[in-house]
């Protein structure tokens, strides 16, 4: 049975037992993928504990009847007429919306189509969906490692190309036409490639800012996969490192293996990013490590769990996660790496191939 199946049915199950509704209305399309395996811009799911019905315009009805095959799937006509009369034909009397990902405004209208069932603003909703999405299926994980490999392709051949008086913006638009001409759908961001002092801020954008020699490069990108991210960073150098920035570089590689090390089930996720803390913190950079260390990566690039220390999170088998520590002193330079790692039943297997030793070019 493929992942799209299981997927619905495990939804259709938790909709049986919870007690406080006994329908969902799907409207993100992340969400909408998930359970369906079918992206677009509009539509609607309709989920209750024994049917499940996927709604879009006649943009998409060719392709949705075609592709989706765990649900029937019906041409928009009238939609707040349409979710009305299915809504009442399962049979349900209360359904859920999407708390996180639903505007006021639209909530309102949905709940006006739909009386007199009730569309609640039920939260349970959204972490029933959540503790689904974070516990990657076989199929799903196959889809994340076949976007890493392509980034890892591409991290391959950039290392060909930078040079000095090579700008930024170029570097990142070689990283993005290597990924999207060797089987990548899709980025899964907008690509970051900051050098030299810019390399100070996490998620800089790239310009014209040209490469020279000394600078630390750092890149951080992805592919996307039949619906699937991948996620890493790598910093090179380019010419020649000082005695500081091989001693950043090295601090932050610990930081990142030490995390590796210990990542496994029922880890706390604010210990593991706590891991990482402390090696930068003991090296004397801790107040340059400015984000969290890690995130979930799957049809989202930026998924629960999250290894931060604001985090209540444990982790668990088939989690797929990133360790990313870094540090950067403003004005000066940053020192970014990054892979993602799946939680397995005794440890972790690191999806992420591509060398972390200190690469000068």
């Amino acid at each position: 049975m493929g992942t799209v199946f299981m997927m619905i049915k495990k939804l259709q199950e938790a909709l049986k037992t919870n007690g406080r509704f006994d329908g969902a209305l799907i409207l993100s399309p992340e969400n909408r993928f998930y359970f369906t395996g079918f992206a677009s811009s509009d539509g609607f799911l309709l989920i209750s504990a024994d049917r499940a019905v996927f709604i879009t315009d006649g943009r998409y009805i060719e392709a949705a009847q075609n592709q989706i095959q765990n649900c029937e799937v019906v041409l928009q006509q009238s939609a707040g007429k349409q979710l009305a009369e299915i809504f009442a034909d399962m049979g349900v009397s209360a359904v859920a919306a999407e708390t996180e990902r639903i505007s006021v405004a639209d909530f309102a209208k949905y709940g006006d189509f739909l009386k007199p069932i009730r569309l609640i603003p039920d939260p349970l909703l959204d972490e029933m969906i959540c503790t689904l999405r974070t516990v990657k299926e076989p199929q799903e994980i196959e889809k994340i490692k076949a976007a890493q490999r392509i980034a890892e392709a591409a991290f391959d051949h950039i290392l060909g190309f930078i040079a000095p008086g090579k700008t930024e913006k170029e570097i990142a638009l070689e990283l993005d036409f290597f990924m999207l001409s060797h089987g990548a759908d899709a980025l899964s961001f907008e690509t970051i490639a900051v050098s030299g002092q810019k390399s100070s801020m996490p998620h800089g954008v790239p310009d014209r800012n040209i490469v020279q020699y000394g600078d630390f490069i750092t890149m951080d990108f992805g592919a996307v996969v039949d619906g699937y991210h991948s996620d890493m960073t790598r910093t090179v150098a380019v010419g020649a490192v000082s005695a500081q920035q091989k001693e950043v570089y090295n601090t932050v590689l610990r930081a990142q293996e030490a995390v590796l090390a210990a990542l496994r089930p029922g880890l706390s996720c604010k210990a593991a990013d706590q891991i990482a803390r402390d090696v930068i913190t003991e090296a004397g950079f801790g107040a340059y490590f400015t984000h969290s260390t890690g995130h979930g990566v799957g049809v989202e690039i930026h998924e629960f769990p999250r290894l931060s220390v604001l985090s209540a999170d444990t982790l668990e088998i088939g989690n797929v996660v990133t360790d990313e520590p870094g540090i950067y002193l403003p004005g000066a330079f940053g020192v970014r790496i990054e892979d993602m790692a799946l939680i397995t039943p005794n440890g972790c297997e690191n999806l992420t191939q591509s060398p972390k030793e200190l690469i000068i070019l």
